[in-house]
């Protein structure tokens, strides 16, 4: 396979500046400031099964399973345990092969680390500098460089545009979708809000927004945790599917509920 049909649809993102965070949400979104981003091109959907698996197969990097639990599991207890064991049974590859079913799903079960190893592998195939998207970029791209944007969809989500869990008796009858299942926004990307959280290349910091540089912002240098963003199919409150929301994690996470998409 030559290297530009390894490249999943990217969509260029103009420079431009917004407005970024809520001051109607949680305090590590605020303040509202000002960032200025230059040109990029970030993923028109999240990374799938297949394409993963592609990286995986020549890397023999380790598939998407069940290894050591991650610490937001483990704190559960074993009723917890339990639980992601049985709801992750659908996604975890079997000899390192991915579900049949779920090709043109978004890969989960991958921590940040794995998702970086993916944009390193990529990145040397294509001779592109593909990594994570910053937060402020994934921000910005969820917006559709409109500034206010409250989702990625407008003013208001549902599930007609979105793959999200409005009714937690039925997380068990639901699940991931396939990448482009709903309508995209004005920049032409699909599943910014809903389907699976994702993978930004920032560390977090509940107070990063009252100092972060106006320009390009890429996080702070270190930290305990990273971030997701988007919101899932587990997600049943609607403010975890704002364009502003930050999900902060511990480095070890890993779900059926996380994947990525890659950007340059």
């Amino acid at each position: 396979m030559v290297a530009h049909e390894l490249l999943p649809k990217m969509v260029r993102v103009p420079a431009g500046t917004f407005p970024m965070g809520t001051e109607k949400a949680d305090e590590d979104a605020q303040p509202v400031h000002e960032v200025a981003l230059d040109e990029y091109h970030i993923g028109a959907f999240e990374v799938t099964n297949a394409e993963y698996a592609r990286f995986v197969a020549e890397t023999r990097h380790r598939s998407p399973e069940i290894f050591e639990l991650p610490l937001i599991v483990a704190r559960g207890g074993r009723e917890g345990e339990r639980s992601f064991r049985q709801i992750s049974a659908t996604y975890v590859w079997v000899n390192g092969q991915p579900p049949d079913d779920r090709l043109d799903h978004p890969v989960t079960l991958v921590r940040w680390d794995d998702a970086v190893a993916y944009c390193h592998w990529l990145a040397g195939k294509t001779q592109l500098p593909l990594r994570l998207p910053t937060e402020a970029e994934w921000e910005y791209a969820a917006r559709a460089a409109v500034a206010g944007a409250h989702y990625p969809s407008g003013e208001s989500i549902d599930p007609d545009v979105a793959n999200f869990l409005p009714d937690q008796t039925l997380k068990r009858f639901h699940g991931t979708k396939p990448v482009g299942s709903y309508p995209p926004n004005s920049l032409g990307l699909y599943d910014m809000a809903g389907n699976v959280w994702e993978w930004v290349s920032d560390w977090y910091s509940e107070t990063y927004y009252a100092s972060s540089p106006r320009r390009n912002p890429a996080g702070p240098p270190e930290g305990r945790f990273r971030i997701i963003r988007g919101g899932s199919w587990v997600v049943s409150d609607t403010t975890m599917l704002e364009c502003s929301h930050r999900h902060a994690v511990p480095v070890d996470t890993y779900s059926y509920s996380i994947g990525f998409r890659i950007a340059y």
